[in-house]
């Protein structure tokens, strides 16, 4: 099963390719998102048997994220039937060799996305660091056409960042993954494999040093990824000028992989004991993330920019709870889930309003409860879920982080962590409102909402609120499970 659900987008993305009509492309590409998200959804009735020797692995962590990546590309597969229709394919041209192919930007975008479904599963169903690595890098790659999509100068430039900034990134993971290696021999002993199993099965034989260096490539490479600061600098680019279901899914899965990747290394320093270094460089980071949203964010108007630095902001957020360990380990957790749901569907409206409006500016936009009623409702209930409003779960989260901070006796962070965190509402609040209310500009006229264009977000939205206001006992015990793995001193 777990080879499957990888191999399914990943052979069908290639089929894709070869379908010369746009109707059945845009259905192979809700089939398969329904296929994997129901795949996904059975790995919590039945537990999956490792597969590849072992190197294909699901655990309680990689669960969660495998099932809110699967989640989001549905909506965003819903989302895209309706944004791919209003979308100019350009020209097509066949190639010979017996086979027709249909490269209109379309048919690649799709084949893309397909992909890219591929390599995110990869990377929460392995225990491997090698095939961890491969996915995520393998994401990097695939997305970059699906950024350049519009094929304009801004779109190309973001693009190109996102490709050498990443590519770095990932560079010095790999980098860091061959210091995980050396750490095990420097004491003489041979690891039999990359696992996450294995290297914390033996962690006494791990050199301390070589950990170190390890860890702290591993967190400049994935974090890279990650978009926490200083490395955040192609996440505001790729986010405003990628398609707004790319964004989604790039904020909402693309950066949860990157952080399993931190996570693992964690799992590993915990155990071999080195839980105060990997702690205090990770709360450092958390926090210098946090600060470097909320100084862009205030007066800040292109409202893609403002989503893009708000997923940095919750980047820094999730490694101060990786940082604080047991006491923030439950909302560390929920504060992933949470954030992927809410971000994505405040990128998809974010299209929405993109689409009637043709401006990114919130300066320009007003009158949004008038003009389109649905989207504007449910994106300002999106800007107040994810500034930690209640009652939806990133408040319960980032509660949860906040009694950690205190339960470890870090006033002084908890309230430059509350602190932050009222920036950050108002700043980002403040042009909402002002996109919501008022009248609308001249020759903006309300319009009829296409339902492929409400319900994804709105459902994503619901998901978060109920989690907030009635969590099943079920997915309480499984946040409990994913976060004593490597939430813990």
């Amino acid at each position: 099963m777990l080879i499957a659900i990888i191999a399914i987008p990943f052979v069908c993305a290639l089929i894709s390719w070869c379908i010369p009509a746009d109707l059945p492309r845009r259905i192979l590409l809700v089939a398969v998102s329904a296929t994997v998200l129901g795949m996904a959804l059975s790995f919590w009735v039945v537990q999956p048997e490792p597969a590849l020797g072992g190197l294909l692995s699901l655990d309680p962590m990689g669960r969660l994220v495998l099932t809110m990546t699967c989640l989001l590309f549905f909506a965003a597969s819903i989302y895209g039937v309706a944004y791919l229709k209003h979308e100019e394919t350009g020209p097509r041209r066949d190639f010979h060799q017996g086979l027709h192919f249909y490269n209109a930007p379309e048919a690649v975008f799709t084949a893309c996305l397909l992909l890219f479904l591929s390599a995110a599963v990869l990377a929460p169903v392995t225990r491997h660091f090698g095939l961890l690595w491969v996915g995520i890098e393998t994401t990097t790659l695939v997305s970059a056409p699906l950024i350049y999509f519009h094929r304009h100068r801004r779109s190309l430039e973001a693009t190109w960042k996102y490709l050498l900034i990443c590519s770095v990134g990932i560079a010095l993971a790999l980098i860091g993954n061959l210091l995980l290696d050396i750490s095990m021999q420097a004491k003489g002993y041979v690891a039999d494999e990359m696992t996450v199993d294995a290297l914390v099965n033996n962690a006494s034989n791990i050199h301390p040093e070589w950990f170190k260096a390890a860890f702290v490539f591993l967190l400049i490479g994935y974090g890279t990824k990650m978009g926490i600061a200083p490395m955040h600098t192609w996440l505001p680019d790729a986010h405003s000028e990628a398609p707004s279901l790319v964004s989604a899914l790039l904020s909402g899965a693309l950066l949860n992989c990157a952080f399993l990747g931190i996570f693992r290394a964690c799992e590993v320093g915990i155990a071999a004991g080195m839980s105060d270094f990997t702690s205090d460089i990770l709360i450092f980071f958390g926090f210098l993330s946090m600060l470097t949203a909320a100084m862009f964010i205030v007066h800040l108007g292109d409202f893609k920019r403002i989503l893009a630095y708000s997923s940095v902001e919750h980047m820094g957020i999730l490694l101060i709870a990786l940082g604080v360990g047991l006491e923030a380990s439950r909302g560390g957790v929920l504060h992933m889930f949470g954030h992927s749901l809410v971000k994505a569907a405040l990128f998809l409206l974010a299209g929405n309003i993109l689409a009637k409006y043709h401006t990114k500016s919130s300066h320009d936009i007003t009158g949004l409860f008038r003009v389109l009623p649905f989207t504007g409702f449910f994106w300002l209930a999106g800007i107040l879920a994810i500034t930690g409003t209640p009652p939806f779960s990133i408040f319960i989260s980032e509660f949860s982080i906040l009694q950690g901070l205190l339960h470890r006796g870090h006033g002084w962070l908890a309230f430059l962590y509350l602190a932050l965190l009222g920036i950050i509402f108002v700043g980002m609040l403040t042009p909402v409102m002002r996109m919501c209310l008022g009248k609308a500009p001249h020759g903006i006229h309300p319009v009829r909402e296409n339902p492929l264009f409400v319900v994804p977000p709105a459902c994503l939205l619901l998901l978060a609120l109920g989690l907030g206001m009635i969590m099943p006992g079920w997915f309480s015990q499984a946040l409990d499970m994913a976060a004593a793995l490597g939430f813990r001193q």
